[in-house]
């Protein structure tokens, strides 16, 4: 439709002021045009009328150029003059150039392609460059970041000056006086921003000037069109003063835009397409810049633009998608092969195979994408494989060391069975027999006897002889014939050959020979635990000692725990879960805590090992009598819970060597540690199972039994000197609870101090306890004490076990009110702990002296109803105030015992950094296994690209803003929800490892390093489909490069509400927080709560840059664009550093909360 026009009237005479267009600004896009503000219009004009002036100087050698500058008269007088011929204007601009004045008659005397007067102007206006820089860079440095290349790219003609001297021949050498000074720039822009803002949605005005007034409107005022300054001095770096401009009015020249209300000309920049008009007959618009020529004027014509501004309002001046435009006065359709975005100055050749026709706006690059994930695909297909058939390769190796191994010391072990029984029956059968025989086979020499040399030199070596073969059975029973009751034929000789024994597994390094040393060292110690089994099974203490001592089987550091009166009373409501409990947990004895349900036996345990928390703890807890915290020793104590605490995605040797790893010395060999884990494997009869995964509730492993002995053998493996297990035989079979057993009494025939709560042993199994602390409800103490006197001690209070009665089922049904014994006059089942204190002579409460003289008190500890204040409620805020106060008491005891405390194991286990290579092996082989969680991650990755790709089109308006957000979002919240897992899953887990003295930083860093693959991955993945469905201007290398940073951010945001919060409330938390950022970013912006917000400066660094990639004709959009979000082109590199920074501080935010707010 035609523009509205307003008509000022000045007299019968005077013209018709129309403001034909108000503007070529579209109402719904006038705001981003104007946003620049007051420092925008003059950094512009600036740029502008120097690029005008350059302009100039640039196409002024191809025609005769009149100076009217005073500095190039005196250049002028040296220089020969030369002919001039006034030349026709082309037809190709459809004008005759009839105006408001006539062609300069002046050009003739002029120089006609001089090039030192072109050379003098381009120095000139180099400097002029100069002065004009510093203008922009302090004004639109926000959006400019290097003034001389944003300057060459908009103003740059030096490649096609054909519009130039188009418009030199057009304006018969004039050109310089009708292009606008700085003055009329700055009045332009001005008038623009300026106008009210009732106005500013509807017309925008230029206010009435030197030469468009109410009296005085000329035909230069129209759009389209300009006048020259005649003779008249022009100066255009002036910025004051506008010049009068009223001689010789026409359309203005091809390649430039002249606005209305003023009389001059600007050139396009490079990217706009700015060709004189035609005027459409139907709508009476000058066509493409929808302006209307003036009323009653037949001599006016339709001139070139009218207006440069953003590409929401000034759409026509820009160069058509599909086209390039290599000057501003031409355009080319895109050719085959090429694309051309809006603006472009070139096309832009399309990759290989991928489909641009003729006039292709963008090239579809979806089958790269593709490519691009079928190629990541694939390459993680062929790691995940390597690795894990690398592995494979690995354990196979390691099971046929371990299987020949085995085999071997099983063969060596029956030859030397054989040997003594054949021995044993010569010495039956004849006594000269057997003297000869001694004589024979014997090799030990007296002491007087030359040589020196020890048996143990002698040893022959075993496995293989120096050419490789196997050394045969009779070898090996010869050996044993020699000296059957040596040690060393449980091994294979190690060391020099001059019979110096060498420490166990020192410089053994092949994997057979470790394999053979564990072997033998535990066939070994099945023969000795034989003979002890024979000799007597109820062995004393010292028995045991010495005969340890005579087999050299290894000793541990002796703790002995003793504790005396010990009280525990849950914090705030002063009830007593345990109640004056005195006794000792003596090393190398095995210690059975029993009880009926509520009696307070893993409470008991609990407190013993230091970790009760919640509960104020009295009385004194001595170790090896001294008053010292049992933390100070927990590297060499081992607590094992009730629940099967073990890493389901780990086999069962791999749980156990790691372990093994992280928690015996730092100096022991290698072999000595295989030793260990192999002991523990084949004690707890783990053997089948060694290579099975433990199993999860998802992914079914070993049965319940199995996974029962390895919850026990992760503790075994580090060789502690006192270990405590909650009910470790419950869901255990006779059979491997009795296996069990017997491995842990093998444990304290090295000096361990065991104790164990346990339900309803088997007669058997009671019958391998030492000792035996039964409890009571209320946790007051009935019996603690050797097995084997247990019922004489309760027989002296008339409670005697009948036939064919397990004595601790019957007492247990006795505390807990089952069964009513015939007990000794005087005495009930509530007096049972006070006669316990009397019978050892402790001191008695006198509370419990109270309550067993009342009649009516209850057994269960409960309150007298007849007491003061007993139906007393209390109020809710005093019962608000108690809720809170146990929650700070606490969460102090959890912080008191997470403090680092003295260390008294005299262990050193290793340092972090061996820890942390430990960590990542296993985090590792983990992230291996949960390779179908990690594909779905990814394909959920893709179809979020593909989504936001196809809908949320990156925009040449916005430089795809609203893309960009909600690629924040997408990432932000996968990315968190995939960071959960890392550490939400296994806090469990890490609260044991922590309680037994694993780094924290080495567990925390090994799972952060693991996670970097997919910092690295999942960029990859989104963009992929996000960047080849979507294709904007910037490159996928710096996209990708946000993204990871981004990744990054959100990972360590993840860790920190994994950690912090239970896994609902942290998914929650994951998808709450992306929205709610990127809200506050986009709304709040220039605020201290925006720049606190990541999102923020994830936006930012996208829209950067893309933004860098938008040049030329997109100057002032980008600024406008720029300024209105309140980024700043300089700020990509901060924007990224920020985003890594917030990384960083939510990782230390994350470990923090890990190790002081650890849960019990």
């Amino acid at each position: 439709m035609p523009a509205t026009t307003n008509a000022y009237h000045l007299g019968p005479k005077a013209p018709t002021l129309q403001l034909h267009r108000a503007s070529s600004l579209r109402p719904s896009a006038q705001p981003m045009a104007r946003v620049a503000g007051q420092q925008l219009a003059a950094a512009l004009l600036l740029l502008t009328s120097a690029a005008a002036a350059r302009a100039i100087a640039i196409g002024s050698p191809a025609y005769n150029v009149v100076p009217r500058l005073s500095s190039f008269q005196e250049h002028a007088a040296a220089v020969p003059r030369l002919s001039f011929e006034e030349h026709a204007i082309d037809d190709d601009y459809g004008g005759d150039g009839v105006g408001g004045g006539a062609a300069s008659a002046a050009g003739g005397k002029g120089l006609v392609g001089n090039p030192v007067v072109a050379e003098i102007v381009n120095k000139r206006l180099k400097g002029l460059t100069a002065t004009f820089a510093r203008s922009i860079r302090s004004q639109l440095g926000y959006c400019i970041k290097d003034t001389d290349s944003e300057w060459d790219a908009a103003f740059n003609f030096t490649k096609d000056t054909s519009f130039l001297n188009n418009c030199m021949k057009q304006t018969n050498g004039d050109l310089h006086q009708r292009v606008c000074t700085a003055a009329e720039m700055k009045f332009y822009f001005n008038s623009l921003i300026e106008s009210g803002e009732e106005t500013r949605w509807e017309k925008s005005y230029v206010r009435p000037n030197k030469n468009c007034n109410l009296s005085s409107w000329i035909d230069g005022c129209e759009p389209g069109w300009a006048c020259s300054a005649g003779e008249q001095k022009v100066d255009l770096q002036d910025a004051k003063d506008i010049p009068y401009r009223a001689d010789d009015c026409q359309a203005c020249c091809p390649g430039f835009f002249c606005p209305h209300a003023l009389t001059c000309m600007i050139p396009c920049p490079l990217g706009a397409y700015c060709p004189l008009s035609t005027l459409n007959k139907t709508t009476g618009i000058c066509d493409p810049y929808n302006y209307q020529p003036p009323a009653g004027n037949p001599n006016h014509t339709c001139g070139s633009a009218d207006n440069w501004a953003d590409v929401m309002s000034t759409d026509d001046v820009f160069c058509p998608a599909g086209f390039y435009c290599p000057s501003t006065t031409q355009k080319l359709p895109c050719s085959s092969g090429y694309y051309c975005r809006k603006g472009s100055t070139s096309q832009t050749r399309c990759y290989k195979k991928s489909a641009c026709p003729p006039n292709s706006v963008n090239q579809d690059i979806t089958i790269f994408g593709m490519l691009l994930v079928i190629a990541s695909c694939l390459v993680l297909l062929i790691i995940y494989n390597f690795s894990g058939q690398l592995l494979t390769n690995r354990e196979k190796k390691q099971a046929k060391s371990r299987e020949a191994a085995a085999r071997y010391a099983k063969e060596t072990a029956q030859a030397r069975e054989r040997w003594k029984t054949a021995r044993d029956v010569a010495k039956k059968a004849s006594t000269g027999l057997q003297s000869q025989l001694s004589r024979t086979f014997s090799r030990k020499q007296k002491p007087g006897q030359p040589g020196g040399m020890s048996s143990k030199g002698m040893m022959p070596s075993v496995g293989t002889d120096g050419a490789g073969k196997k050394s045969n059975l009779p070898d090996m029973i010869s050996s044993l014939e020699e000296n059957p009751d040596g040690p060393e034929g449980f091994q294979m000789e190690i060391g020099d050959k001059t019979g110096k024994k060498m420490p166990k597994g020192k410089q053994m390094h092949s994997r057979s020979q470790i394999f053979k040393y564990a072997y033998g060292q535990i066939e070994k110690e099945k023969a000795i635990q034989q003979e002890m089994e024979e000799n007597d099974n109820n062995m004393s203490l010292s028995g045991v000692v010495s005969m340890a001592k005579e087999h050299e089987v290894g000793s541990r550091m002796p703790i002995e725990v003793a504790f005396k009166d010990l009280t525990l009373t849950l914090t705030g409501s002063k009830k007593k879960i345990l109640r004056s409990v005195t006794g000792k947990l003596m090393p190398g004895r095995v210690a059975a805590v029993m009880g009926p349900s509520g009696a307070g036996k893993t409470t008991f345990l609990s407190a013993v090992a230091g970790k009760a928390t919640g509960c104020d703890t009295s009385g004194l807890v001595l170790i090896n009598g001294k008053v010292e915290p049992i933390r100070a020793y927990k590297r060499i104590i081992g607590f094992v819970p009730q629940d099967d605490i073990v890493h389901g995605n780990l086999t069962v040797e791999e749980n156990l060597w790691f372990n093994a790893r992280c928690r015996l010395a730092a100096d022991m060999s290698k072999a000595e540690k295989v030793l260990v884990v192999e002991r523990v494997i084949e004690s707890l009869g783990l053997q089948p199972v060694r290579d099975s995964l433990v199993g999860t509730v998802e992914q079914r492993g070993i049965s319940g039994g199995q996974r029962k002995r390895v919850n026990v053998g992760v503790e075994m493996v580090m060789e502690p000197s006192v270990l405590i297990l909650d009910e470790p035989t419950s869901g255990l079979d006779s059979a491997s609870s009795l296996l069990l057993l017997r491995a842990l009494r093998r444990e304290a025939l090295e000096g361990v101090n065991i104790s164990m709560v346990v339900h309803q042993p088997s007669y058997t199994l009671y019958r391998m306890f030492d000792d035996l602390i039964l409890l009571a409800k209320g946790g007051m103490t009935v019996y603690h004490g050797p097995v084997k006197k247990v019922e004489e001690y309760f027989s002296g209070l008339g409670i005697v076990v009948p036939d064919r009665v397990n004595p601790p089922d019957y007492y247990i049904d006795i505390l807990e009110g089952i069964v009513k014994p015939n007990m000794s006059a005087g005495v009930t089942v509530k007096d049972l702990p006070l006669r316990w204190m009397l019978h050892n002579g402790y001191d008695v409460p006198r509370d419990m002296l109270r309550s067993t003289s009342g009649s009516g008190s209850s057994s269960r500890g409960g309150a007298d109803p007849s007491s003061p204040g007993a139906d007393a409620s209390p109020s809710f805020l005093s019962e608000m105030w108690a809720n809170i106060k146990d929650t700070i008491m606490q969460k102090k005891d959890e912080f008191d015992y997470n403090k680092s405390t003295l260390d008294l194991s005299n262990r050193n286990t290793p340092g972090i950094l061996r820890q942390y290579r430990y960590f990542l092996g296993r985090v590792g082989k983990q992230r291996l296994r949960e390779a179908r969680i990690l594909a779905v991650d990814y394909l959920i990755l893709c179809l979020a690209g593909i989504c936001l790709g196809t809908l949320a089109k990156v925009s040449d308006e916005t430089f795809g803003a609203l893309g960009y957000t909600y690629t924040v979002i997408a990432v932000s919240l996968l990315c968190k929800i995939g960071a959960l897992r890392s550490f939400a899953l296994d806090k469990i887990y890490y609260w044991r490892e922590r309680a037994s003295g694993m780094s924290s930083l080495a567990y925390f860093l090994a799972k952060d390093t693991i996670d970097h693959f997919n910092t690295i991955v999942k960029p990859i993945v989104y963009l992929s489909m996000f960047y080849f469905f979507n294709n904007p201007r910037s490159s996928i290398w710096e996209n990708y490069v946000v993204i990871v940073a981004l990744v990054y951010c959100v990972t360590g945001i993840g860790y920190t509400l994994a950690i912090f919060f239970q896994p609902g409330s942290a998914q929650l938390w994951s998808a709450l927080l992306p929205v709610v950022l990127t809200l506050i970013a986009t709304q709040q912006k220039d605020t201290i709560i925006a720049d606190l917000c990541y999102t923020k400066w994830a936006l930012e660094a996208f829209v950067i840059a893309n933004a860098h990639n938008y040049t030329g004709v997109w100057l002032i959009t980008r600024c406008g664009s720029l300024q209105s979000n309140g980024y700043d082109i300089s700020n990509r590199s901060l924007c990224l550093w920020v985003l890594v920074a917030n990384g960083v501080i939510f990782r230390c935010i994350a470990f923090f909360c890990m190790v002081v707010f650890q849960k019990h």
